[in-house]
């Protein structure tokens, strides 16, 4: 288990490095994140040495988690990786790029493709984990079909906000007209999640990876805590299931 220390200190050190200076309020909340992050994908890796693995970092931001995952978890494993950094906002790939520049060796190829998450050509082919941590509003749904269509072994999802760009919103809000539920902001907007969240879990399935929603810190460190653990297993019961579900949601 990564210590909440060593993630802290690595955090400064990749993204801040100026002696004297401190993290930030936010930025400890993003390290109890990140730390929680860590241990699922400490999980996956642990299921099987590969000599080499490929990891995928999707809607990075600053790349948190590809770049912790890389130098907490691979490098001190002497694990042979690829990690893939997708981020759109040249901003943001900039930092990543910085950060890279900071990392302690290792026999790590790490990359940014600054690009969207959409385009294809960006990812690779059956990558080991493909990772997301807070990706906002359809950039989640991206990913999802993205981590489809690559044949990924593994995908760790953490969506951000719902917003109206979500193409399953349309969905729920159309049921909930034709439940009459009441127009209150929050009575609306808790019954929209529930049908976004079975949506993704019901595609996910769907196509052949078994997927558990948890909660992967507490509520009160984030709103946006539930995380989408899915494995490629391709159960043909379990996706014609899945399958009849999931138009049963969309049709009904």
């Amino acid at each position: 288990m990564i210590e909440l220390a060593a993630v802290e200190s690595a955090l400064h050190r990749l993204y801040i490095g100026a002696a004297g200076t401190a993290l930030r309020k936010e930025d400890h909340k993003k390290a109890t994140e990140i730390v929680a992050f860590l241990a699922e994908i400490e999980q996956v890796l642990g299921k099987g040495r590969k000599s080499q693995m490929t990891l995928v970092d999707a809607a990075a931001g600053k790349a948190y988690v590809g770049l912790l995952a890389a130098e907490l978890l691979l490098i001190p494993r002497k694990q042979s990786a690829q990690v893939i950094l997708i981020e759109r906002d040249p901003r943001q790939a900039a930092a990543c790029r910085r950060a890279i520049a900071e990392l302690a060796g290792g026999n790590i190829e790490l990359g940014v493709r600054e690009t969207d998450v959409a385009d294809q050509t960006a990812w690779p082919t059956e990558p080991d984990v493909v990772m997301a941590l807070h990706a906002c509003g359809p950039a989640s749904d991206i990913t999802i079909d993205q981590a489809i269509a690559s044949g990924a072994r593994h995908l760790l999802l953490v969506p951000c906000c719902t917003s109206t760009k979500v193409a399953a919103s349309a969905l729920a809000v159309r049921k909930a007209d034709a439940l009459g539920l009441p127009r209150h902001a929050e009575v609306r907007r808790r019954f929209i999640q529930s049908i976004v969240d079975a949506e993704r879990t019901l595609r996910l399935e769907a196509a052949g990876y078994e997927t558990l929603v948890v909660s992967f810190v507490p509520p009160t460190v984030t709103p946006h805590h539930l995380l989408w653990r899915s494995r490629r297993v391709e159960e043909p019961s379990r996706m014609q299931r899945a399958a009849a579900d999931l138009g049963r949601l969309c049709g009904g």
